[in-house]
């Protein structure tokens, strides 16, 4: 199994950072910082947890008063990008709340190097009137990295951050960001324009469906948007956003064949599946074909999740032929379990066939596994 992505935060890395915090703070005492971070504990901490240990070492071993710290920081940041440095901007969240100005400003110096997302997200709960002018401010800056963070920085439900519970009540002050960001020249943005929407589906349906109503057709960067953003929807089978992308129910299909062999597996197996589907004489369809995936949960119940396996206009009086391979290898987003696993065909959002495949053995992944994962 693939190392846990907290591994990267370990001793070597530490001493490493220790040697750059240095360059500019050469009275920085490196290894008293590495001891109080790795203190007990340390090897129980999971990803997030490691990072707040880091900022919280920081807080403790860089100079009085919070400025200072920060300006240490700052002097080092081009050398501390990517991923693992994200305890930059967790570090402003941590200690920086009561340092309004000089914290957003740091924060979108350091988002360029790793992301901010996180980090203003209690800035965003503390004072949410404030804090979205300045994400609005954001959508207009020249830097892509900053603009994604006026959106990804607001998602009301962004995976693994917490949720923002008044946004997600009324995600008024969202539109204008969104609204400023539709035709953004980068795809790095407009992913996340598009998740934002898909997170605000969840909770307002309607008005997600009215955005893309009004939207559609504008240009393909929103189309592309739109398409993206309103794939919970679609997933969802709701009939409005089906229409909006030409999608609509056709009783009239026949399936033809549907063959899932082996019916009996072990966790970590695969089963083959085959489909054909015939169209009835007449004028071309637009035939959205996914898997629908019925697992059981160690509490008994079931979970659905559905794969996309074609999307396209087919004429009429000829057929629609597919099939491919599922695994059901425990994954670090999805843990399998013993029992009957219901295959389900869906054309257009309608049940069309069904299979169950027994699934045998014990899982082999790691008791912290997830059943469900971030949808990027």
């Amino acid at each position: 199994m693939a190392e846990p992505l907290k591994a990267m935060y370990n001793e070597s890395f530490l001493r490493a950072f220790t040697n750059i915090v240095k360059k500019a703070y050469p009275a920085f005492d490196g290894e008293a910082f590495v001891q109080l971070t790795l203190r007990a504990g340390w090897d129980t901490l999971e990803l997030k947890g490691r990072m707040h240990r880091i900022s919280e070492s920081l807080g403790a071993m860089l100079p009085k008063p919070y400025e200072s710290a920060l300006d240490i920081l700052e002097a080092i940041s081009d050398e501390c990008r990517g991923f693992p440095y994200l305890f930059f901007p967790d570090f402003v969240e941590m200690h920086g709340l009561e340092h309004w100005d000089r914290s957003i400003a740091a924060l979108e110096k350091f988002t360029r190097l790793s992301s901010a997302e996180f980090a203003v997200r209690p800035f965003i709960m503390r004072d949410q009137t404030r804090m979205m002018a300045q994400m609005e401010a954001w959508s207009h800056h020249s830097d892509e990295h900053v603009r994604r963070l006026a959106s990804e920085g607001c998602r009301p439900r962004l995976p693994w951050a917490d949720a923002l519970p008044a946004l997600k009540k009324d995600p008024t002050p969202i539109w204008s960001i969104l609204d400023t960001l539709k035709e953004d020249p980068s795809e790095y943005v407009r992913r996340s324009v598009a998740n934002n929407l898909n997170d605000i589906s969840k909770d307002h349906p309607e008005k997600v469906l009215a955005w893309a109503q009004a939207n559609k057709g504008t240009s393909e960067k929103t189309d592309w948007i739109i398409r993206h953003g309103c794939r919970g929807l679609l997933r969802a089978a709701e009939p409005e956003v089906m229409a909006l992308f030409g999608i609509v129910a056709q009783p009239e299909i026949q399936v033809t064949e549907w063959k899932v062999t082996p019916l009996t597996i072990n966790i970590g197996e695969s089963v083959q599946f085959r489909y054909e589907l015939r169209v009835p004489e007449g004028e071309a369809i637009k035939l959205r074909v996914e898997l629908a995936v019925f697992f059981p949960r160690t509490t008994g119940k079931y979970y659905r999740k559905l794969f996309k396996l074609s999307e396209k206009v087919v004429l009429g009086g000829s057929t629609l032929q597919g099939g491919r391979g599922f695994s059901f290898a425990d994954l670090s987003t999805r843990r399998h379990y013993p029992g009957n696993h219901r295959m389900v065909l869906v054309v257009n959002g309608q049940e069309v066939a069904s299979t169950e495949v027994m699934l045998e053995g014990k899982s082999t992944a790691d008791e912290g596994t997830l059943e469900g994962g971030p949808d990027r």
